[in-house]
């Protein structure tokens, strides 16, 4: 299981939201390249880029810190935040991005998700599940649908899509536990997972190892990390299977 730092790119800075607000924001650094360096250095094989600009709809430079990030270092680099058209999604893989993470396109323009798949083929496409209360929000997490996390589940798998990027809106940032009965839901349809919101511990990460049956590849730490809640190796060893001696479970 990979442990994956997230860095949430907002006005050139690295912060995190808590519960996607984005009046309720905390800055952790003003080098976001040198963070992804550092992530990569303590061990990190990918980063979850999120241009947080762009997911609310807003002009920035965010592109160019990502082709940074991606010139700068050897790891996967996913990113996602308001991918909305073909071109957006051209721009992000010209800019560096590994893979690209499309979430309020698979809801209101599947054509488009469609396209970006024959495109880029399926192992450059992620597709956001963004949940509260068991429906899906788009728009930056602005904007709540009727649609259910697990009906869109269901019709991408269909689609095509092979990997989802499932994050619980109001455990993100909050450092209250991830979701585990949704992941065991959608692990169960046979999806490749990321699971996201709510880590705090390398107590959770074993929880997340602990569901029977899902293929969970990977796991995003946001906020734990940057407050020193947990370090990088805690973390890289509860998803090993190692105890704090470095011998197997």
């Amino acid at each position: 299981m990979l442990i994956i730092p997230a860095i949430d790119l907002k006005n050139g800075k690295c912060v995190r939201l808590e519960q996607g607000q984005d009046n309720r924001m905390t800055i952790y650094s003003g080098d976001p390249i040198g963070t992804a360096g550092e992530w990569v250095r303590q061990g990190a094989r990918r980063l979850h880029v999120v241009n947080l600009d762009g997911a609310f709809g807003r002009i920035s430079a965010n592109l160019e810190i990502l082709r940074a990030i991606a010139c700068s270092t050897d790891a996967v680099v996913e990113f996602g935040g308001g991918l909305r058209s073909l071109a957006a999604i051209k721009q992000a893989i010209d800019a560096g991005a590994d893979k690209v993470v499309l979430g309020t396109i698979a809801v209101e323009q599947p054509n488009i998700l469609g396209e970006a798949l024959d495109h880029l083929g399926a192992g450059r496409v992620i597709v956001a599940l963004d949940g509260m209360g068991g429906k899906i929000a788009t728009r930056g997490w602005t904007s709540m649908t009727e649609v259910p996390v697990m009906d869109l589940a269901q019709r991408i798998r269909h689609e095509g899509v092979e990997e989802v990027l499932y994050t619980d809106i109001e455990r993100d940032g909050m450092l209250s536990g991830p979701d585990i009965s949704t992941l065991a839901q959608l692990g169960s349809i046979g999806l490749s997972l990321i699971a996201s919101g709510g880590v705090s511990s390398a107590a959770d990460i074993r929880a997340l190892r602990s569901i029977p049956s899902v293929s969970l590849h990977g796991v995003i730490v946001g906020k734990a990390l940057y407050e020193r809640r947990v370090t990088f190796r805690e973390l890289l060893e509860a998803a090993s299977g190692a105890n704090r001696n470095g011998a197997g479970p």
